[in-house]
């Protein structure tokens, strides 16, 4: 590794960092409304709670495919003024949407679940049980971001839609969970949003950024 490589992996590491920095507020807040809903929605079904998990996770994906897509292109190619490869843009913006949204609002949460012993929890994978929803709503976050780019309040969007997505998705492994399981709760929503956010909005698609 050069002197060059060097300074490059370590103004990412520095990058990611700061990144981090910056969302924990934010993901907190998103973590602590997260909290409140699961007090309000305390009596709510395990089907009914799926179903809003279903409707969340679902828009989470366009959100997050639209900014990723649109940090891509604009770090890519806006300076140049010219359009990304629609290839690239496509292998991005659907990685980068779908895979780390599988993970922040299904993966992490079963964790979640498990650790509760929580009586009907389950992986509910969106881009396999409702594909024919999420994979176009995929495609449609990245087609959006090659035509108009935006990244500030689509990400924000994110960051809620995300909260609440991995929230319906404990809420609907059933169980009583009294006061004691809160705690647990917001730091699961914290973590499966704080870091795979991040990621998937601004580190992931500057991996592919040279300048």
């Amino acid at each position: 590794m050069n002197n060059f490589e060097a300074f490059e992996k370590k103004d990412m590491l520095l990058r990611i960092k700061t990144e981090l920095r910056h969302h924990a507020p934010f993901t907190a807040a998103g973590a602590a409304s997260g909290i409140i809903l699961m007090i309000i929605f305390s009596k709510i079904s395990s089907n009914a709670a799926l179903n809003i998990f279903h409707v969340f996770h679902p828009g989470h994906v366009f959100l997050s495919a639209l900014v990723t897509s649109s940090m891509y292109q604009l770090h890519k190619c806006g300076k140049l003024k010219e359009k990304c490869s629609l290839l690239g843009l496509l292998a991005i913006g659907y990685i980068g949407s779908v895979g780390i949204a599988t993970l922040s609002d299904s993966l992490i949460p079963y964790i979640g679940e498990w650790l509760l012993g929580l009586p009907n929890r389950g992986m509910h994978v969106g881009f396999i049980e409702e594909w024919y929803i999420v994979n176009p709503l995929a495609l449609a976050g990245i087609a959006v971001a090659y035509f108009s780019p935006s990244t500030k309040f689509p990400h924000a969007g994110h960051v809620l839609l995300s909260t609440w997505a991995s929230l319906f998705h404990m809420i609907s492994a059933g169980g009583n969970m009294g006061a004691g399981s809160y705690a647990v709760v917001f730091v699961f929503l914290f973590i499966a949003v704080w870091i795979p956010c991040c990621v998937s909005d601004i580190v992931f698609p500057l991996l592919f950024v040279k300048e």
